[in-house]
């Protein structure tokens, strides 16, 4: 699962899962640039990468933005040369409220970042991919990309939308040797998990109840599912929908 040479484009990188798995490709010989509306972390992750020797570049992107997406493309490109492999990986999760509930602003945003937001990447990542003959793409999901999210109306909308997409650009880009495929994790204690934990108090002792392993994930375990999807590992792997989840899809 090497990825040495590679140059490898993470979005929403300055935090959680995407600061894990920049770091974890970084260790493996990764290339990376770390895109991010928040500048104080992207530059962060970019400084832990070159701290440990690494090298890593950072852009700040607004993801539901198709200029600033296009910009960002475009950055890593005179950069480095190349795009191999991208992880659409910024998202936002709204406050937890039930389907009634849900504002049309907050409706929109969370379709803006999650759902529209992985679009922009792909529609701006593939052609450079095809452009230097492939290229591998994750895509963050979710597993309420998979089954219903109660009190996440909005987001397992954005997310179902992710794994829509992700099918369908592994159909259409599969002989053209781009690989497309989403992550699916269940609740992994980040900060944007810590956030709806305080909105929401229940719902870590609900989540470890209702998960068959008992506990939260870390980002670290969803990093290493993501270093395997970037990875020549998975070379026959497109289209997939892979669940880090302890289980909890099984049920």
């Amino acid at each position: 699962m090497q990825l040495n040479g590679k140059i490898a484009l993470i979005t929403g990188g300055g935090s959680g899962i995407g600061r894990e798995t920049a770091v974890l490709f970084a260790q493996h010989g990764a290339s990376l640039a770390i895109a991010d509306l928040n500048p104080e972390g992207g530059q962060a992750t970019v400084q832990q990468i070159r701290d440990a020797g690494g090298t890593a570049v950072f852009i700040q992107t607004d993801v539901s933005q198709a200029a600033q997406v296009e910009t960002m493309v475009n950055v890593v490109v005179a950069e480095y040369g190349r795009l191999d492999i991208a992880f659409n990986n910024a998202g936002i999760e709204g406050a937890p409220v039930r389907t009634i509930d849900v504002t049309e602003a907050e409706f929109d945003q969370i379709m803006a970042v999650n759902a529209k937001g992985v679009w922009l990447c792909l529609k701006y990542e593939i052609p450079q991919m095809l452009q230097q003959g492939g290229g591998t793409i994750i895509n963050t999901a979710s597993v309420a990309g998979l089954i219903g999210a109660h009190s996440m109306p909005a987001y397992a909308a954005s997310k179902h939308a992710v794994v829509g997409l992700t099918r369908t650009a592994a159909v259409e880009y599969a002989r053209k040797g781009i690989r497309v495929n989403a992550v699916c994790p269940a609740i992994i204690r980040t900060a944007m998990v810590e956030r709806a934990i305080a909105h929401l108090p229940q719902l870590e002792q609900g989540a470890m109840q209702n998960n068959p392993s008992r506990r939260l994930g870390t980002p670290q375990e969803v990093a290493q599912a993501v270093l395997w999807l970037a990875s020549d590992a998975s070379s026959f792997t497109t289209g997939a929908t892979l669940t880090v989840d302890g289980g909890l899809t099984a049920q």
